[in-house]
């Protein structure tokens, strides 16, 4: 298999080209600013925001599969449009393409999602995160848009989040429900549907609901942390538009793949 993973350089984009290159895939990793930084994997400079340079690249490599992880939260360019440049250009050499997407284009209401509910997006992130999902489908039917949330493990921007709100210099919403799920569970799911004909939509994520505040209980619980001094609020009270109770029901994807997605309390035990 030989497997274009766009956005490398990236914390799940980094993890799909180690489990990659470890289960004797070809690898190639492109990166913007950053480095790709995993042993085996050809890395290649790309501005999914350029049309032509991503046209370009995948002719050049010519993978089988494609998988799209590039996003900026605060660049509609790098999002949406950046997401149909990379559906397209795979689409042109007949590549198997894997869209990460997020559960961040919902607005959050009091049942789970399932795979195929329409976007309800609420902020410019979520906006551009189902656009994207839009483009893809429009170009490649039969593309796999994985819907995941809060991704978990070394090195997480969401522990960071965590640990910088117990030391009073962040603030965790108490009425966000996520389903964390750990960044090697979801690269091997990732894998997996790279060699599959699952298409459409499909929700992977922890079958476990936290709130960022309940998360960061949990991460002061697995480091020893003393958790009073950890700021919290309600979106509404610090009057920010945002996601709320998103809960993804992931049991199709339990049904279909191998990978076993654990739950949040599981991977931060003591």
């Amino acid at each position: 298999m030989r497997a274009l993973v766009v956005g490398g350089s990236g914390f799940l984009g980094g993890e799909v080209c180690r489990r990659g290159v470890a289960a004797g895939w070809s690898v190639v990793g492109t990166c913007w600013s950053g480095a790709v930084g995993v042993p085996g994997v050809a890395v290649r400079r790309l501005d999914v925001t350029d049309r032509e340079a991503v046209r370009r690249l995948v002719a050049e490599v010519r993978p089988d599969v494609v998988v799209a992880t590039a996003y900026r939260t605060d660049d509609w360019t790098v999002t949406a449009d950046g997401a149909a440049h990379v559906a397209y250009a795979a689409a042109e050499v007949g590549a198997r393409l894997v869209h990460l997407s997020s559960d961040a284009l919902h607005a959050g209401r009091p049942t789970p999602y399932l795979d195929d509910d329409v976007p309800t997006p609420v902020h410019p992130y979520g906006a551009a995160k189902a656009a994207a999902e839009t483009a893809v489908r429009v170009v490649d039917p039969g593309a796999v848009l994985v819907r995941t949330s809060l991704i978990l493990g070394e090195g997480s921007k969401q522990i960071q989040l965590c640990r910088d709100a117990l030391a009073g210099r962040a603030t965790l919403f108490t009425d966000e429900l996520r389903c964390p799920v750990d960044v090697g569970d979801l690269a091997d799911a990732v894998l997996e549907l790279a060699d599959s004909t699952v298409a459409g939509p499909l929700n992977v994520a922890g079958p476990e609901p936290v709130s960022r505040a309940g998360l960061g209980l949990l991460v002061a619980r697995r480091h020893g942390i003393d958790p009073a001094g950890m700021t919290t609020a309600t979106t509404t009270a610090a009057g920010l538009r945002r996601p709320t109770d998103v809960r993804l029901d992931s049991s199709r994807a339990v049904t279909l793949l191998r990978t076993r997605l654990r739950g949040v309390t599981e991977l931060l035990a003591d």
